[in-house]
Parts: structure tokens; C-alpha cells; sequence
């Protein structure tokens, strides 16, 4: 990370406590110009860290009471590259992860990564894919060749 970018996670961190979130550990710049790992909590919707991607080490933890809130949570951003659901209930993770508004959910891992295995998100994450059998149809220029007999 450079010293610019951590500069701006550590805004984004500080506009959350200046409005009231929680900040449990870390969240400053080191002197070697790194941005220590933070957990936030208390994070809502007026502050940058809901709406904004943060590029670096920062957890925002939110409570929920159930599924339907955990992926109205998850959805109520303007990005979409991927998510992650882990739970001992397999077949519950999997109808969350179904409801996710990503280009990419996971189950019991944090991603699904591979050359075959295609890559890409949805909303402003970008759109398409690269990588794998889908990946590949990005690269070429399709057309339609048809003779009638």
C-alpha cells in the first residue's frame, strides 16, 4: 500500500469515528508509512466506510438479527465484486450466498480462485469476466455467420 493510499484509508477511518463508529484496535499510520489493521464498528450509512471501498486492512462489523437483514446489509452498497457467507449450515450459507448482488459468492471461504474459475463483479466493481471458459468469450470478437439453403 502506498503512503497515498493509506492516507486515504486512514480518512475514511477517521471520518467513521468522527461520526460516531467505533474503532476497537488499530487504525493508524506506522511510521514505516503502513496502516495498522482496524476493526470498526457502529459504521451507518453517512459515513464513507459504508460507501465507499476500503482499500486495506479494515473490518467494519455490523449485528444483525437475521438472514434477510444480512443481505439487505450486504446489498445496500453501490459494489459488487464478491462475498463470502460462512456458516456450520451449509445449505443456509448457500441460500444466503444466492442473494448476494456479486459477480462472485462463496461458501465457507473467502474466495474461489483459480485460472479456471472466472473473475469480475457486479454494480461499479466492473462487468464481464476474465479468466475460465467465461473469461475467455471477454477476449474475442463473436460473430454470426449464417448461410440460408
Amino acid at each position: 500500500m502506498s503512503r497515498k493510499a493509506a492516507e486515504g484509508l486512514l480518512a475514511q477511518v477517521r471520518d467513521a469515528v468522527d461520526r460516531g463508529a467505533t474503532l476497537h484496535v488499530g487504525g493508524e499510520l506506522a511510521e514505516h508509512g503502513w496502516f495498522t489493521p482496524a476493526v470498526l464498528t457502529g459504521v451507518t450509512p453517512d459515513m464513507r466506510a459504508y460507501r465507499e471501498e476500503l482499500f486495506g486492512p479494515v473490518a467494519v462489523v455490523y449485528s444483525v438479527s437475521d438472514d434477510d437483514e444480512a443481505v439487505a446489509l450486504a446489498n445496500d452498497v453501490p459494489f459488487g465484486l464478491g462475498g463470502a457467507v460462512f456458516s456450520s449450515d451449509e445449505q443456509r450459507a448457500i441460500a444466503v450466498a444466492s442473494r448476494l448482488e456479486v459477480g462472485m459468492a462463496n461458501v465457507n471461504t473467502s474466495a474461489g480462485e483459480g485460472a479456471d474459475v472466472p473473475f469480475g463483479g457486479t454494480k461499479r466493481s466492473g462487468f464481464g469476466r476474465e479468466l475460465g471458459p467465461l473469461g475467455i468469450g471477454e477476449f474475442v470478437n463473436r460473430r454470426v455467420f449464417y448461410v440460408q439453403r
